[in-house]
């Protein structure tokens, strides 16, 4: 089965008891194949919203490029940004069940395949943690960028702002209080779109970072909670690298020796 090939691979990073365990965790084989078919699920909705993020950055470069962004571009971020809160909601509320499942069943059994699926969930989510960052720092540039350019606008019709007014003027989600009292000094129609452009923009992104703020604040938390899990399956993996430089230093020595060996017959 599936299990029992993932088992062998993952035994030597997750597991530290004798083979009396390991064959109680087989006889799982079934329920453990449907973990790790979640287990891919996920992986496969974290990758896909990598690939995401990258798409996004590349939208958000050709918005900031232009003094508008065009219908077509918005729309297609718009999707992107959509299908990333779907992947994600996918992932978070999978590996929330999972943590429960693991919460509920530690009481119940210590075993091969339960360390196995707490390192599994450990590293997913650290993955899920790390992907979602990525994500929130684009965000992060692309609005202050976004508030750099309306800052430069702003400044070019005399109506020179500091950061701390500029947020207010961000926060109260009206973009007339940006162009109030510009409109008439002479400020051309290409400069006055931009401010409200980026307005928009800005707008449009503060409510995709709520939506996703305790999502990723949840995970987040789990992870730092996980900590020495995490810290054990770095040291295992690294071990078990040890393990296999030093297994081919012996077949080498092994396959010189015989070589010799013959040569002496």
């Amino acid at each position: 089965t599936q299990y029992k090939t993932i088992c062998t691979f993952l035994f030597c990073q997750t597991c530290d008891q004798d083979d009396d365990e390991v064959e109680i965790a087989v006889d799982n084989a079934a329920f453990m194949d449907e973990f790790f078919s979640q287990i891919e699920d996920i992986r496969s909705s974290i990758d896909k919203i990598d690939e995401n993020v990258a798409e996004v950055k590349k939208l958000y470069s050709v918005i900031l490029s232009a003094p508008t962004s065009d219908q077509k571009t918005q729309e297609d971020l718009e999707a992107i940004t959509n299908d990333i809160k779907k992947m994600a909601n996918n992932a978070r509320n999978k590996l929330k069940t999972i943590e429960r499942n693991l919460e509920s069943e530690e009481q119940e059994r210590v075993s091969a395949d339960m360390r196995i699926r707490k390192s599994q969930h450990a590293v997913l989510s650290r993955k899920f943690v790390e992907v979602m960052t990525k994500y929130n720092e684009a965000q992060v540039d692309f609005r202050e960028r976004s508030k750099g350019r309306i800052q430069r606008q702003l400044e070019i019709t005399g109506k020179a702002t500091t950061d701390e007014e500029l947020e207010e003027m961000l926060e109260s989600g009206n973009a007339a209080v940006f162009t109030a009292g510009i409109v008439d000094s002479g400020i051309s129609k290409q400069a006055l779109s931009e401010i409200e452009s980026r307005h928009k923009d800005i707008v449009r992104l503060e409510s995709s970072i709520k939506e996703l703020h305790d999502m990723f604040v949840d995970i987040a938390m789990l992870v730092e909670s996980q900590g020495d899990i995490l810290n054990n399956i770095e040291q295992n993996v690294s071990k078990s690298v040890d393990h296999i430089t030093v297994a081919k230093e012996q077949t080498k020595k092994a396959v010189r020796y015989q070589t010799k060996a013959r040569k002496v017959k």
